[in-house]
């Protein structure tokens, strides 16, 4: 290929080498683009001398492909299929493009919601269909390229990209706060717990430093029930930051203690290992991933 990289005069000879070499006829390819055979013979010519490498052998009775063009044609024929679909996302006639996510009702509702006006803002011409799942049975119903999950960031034969760094804090109403000395919360109140992957408050009292007290425990199967039942007076709940912040930050919720657990779970962002993702999912992966939160 010539030293100039940045000549990019053989561009439209792609076209017609993809034609050619997907028909494996050069009198063929010379109809479908509107160019004479002779045209279509001397394209070939100069981007086999601009690559240094021959593509097709000519022979009486037509032509072959060589392992070379063989090897090159589903490369020149992917970048033609990216080029198409961005082209189509930012400037076809259906300019607005709908993307579906799939992601647990507690990151929808309390980390992703109060974003969507600045979603609105960078991406306008993006719809968004969130669909919230509550188990994980639930992401292989009608699965989304792109799918948000609770966990450590091992997620089989998917790309994961984090989203969160979880930290736990136990948190009581603010109702409650008022009416009970600290000592009188612990002494008084049931726990809160969340089944999975949240039901670590074993791994938060020895963080503390103190045993786990033998007393009433309430479990639910979702966070955002554990965190109504919170507000609700119903105990001290072992919340989940980043979710709670926006509750921390108005105070309906209030920590009683200092020390945070620094868990090594969070939110991803995922997508199946071999997925090639569109224009819109790869702004929209960019846009989710920018304003990542720690405790």
């Amino acid at each position: 290929m010539s030293n100039n990289s940045q000549n990019l005069s053989y561009l439209p000879w792609l076209r017609t080498f993809e034609a050619a070499a997907r028909r494996t006829n050069f009198t063929e390819a010379a109809k479908e683009l509107g160019l004479s055979q002779a045209a279509v013979s001397q394209q070939i010519k100069l981007l086999e001398h601009e690559l240094g490498e021959k593509l097709f052998e000519r022979k009486q009775r037509g032509v072959t492909i060589t392992a070379a063009g063989a090897a090159f044609l589903p490369h020149v024929q992917s970048a033609f299929g990216t080029l198409s679909r961005s082209t189509g996302e930012l400037f076809g006639s259906t300019a607005n493009q709908t993307l579906t996510i799939q992601s647990p009702a507690s990151f929808a509702s309390l980390w992703l919601v109060p974003r969507l006006r600045n979603l609105s803002a960078a991406m306008p011409n993006l719809n968004l269909d969130v669909r919230t799942v509550h188990l994980p049975a639930d992401y292989s119903q009608d699965p989304a390229n792109l799918q948000i999950h609770f966990g450590n960031g091992q997620f089989s034969g998917r790309k994961a990209h984090r989203l969160t760094q979880e930290y736990l804090v136990p948190v009581v109403s603010a109702e409650t706060y008022g009416q009970y000395s600290t000592a009188k919360i612990w002494e008084q109140l049931p726990l809160l717990s969340v089944v999975g992957g949240r039901e670590m408050w074993t791994q938060w009292f020895e963080k503390a430093g103190t045993q786990t007290p033998i007393r009433q425990i309430h479990r639910f199967d979702t966070f955002m029930v554990a965190l109504a039942a919170a507000e609700a007076g119903a105990g001290i709940l072992l919340g989940s930051r980043p979710l709670i912040d926006p509750h921390l930050l108005k105070e309906s919720l209030i920590p009683i203690s200092k020390v945070q657990y620094a868990s090594e779970s969070g939110h991803f962002i995922t997508y199946e290992d071999e997925l090639q993702l569109s224009y819109s999912e790869h702004s929209f992966l960019g846009w989710l991933k920018a304003p990542i939160i720690r405790g």
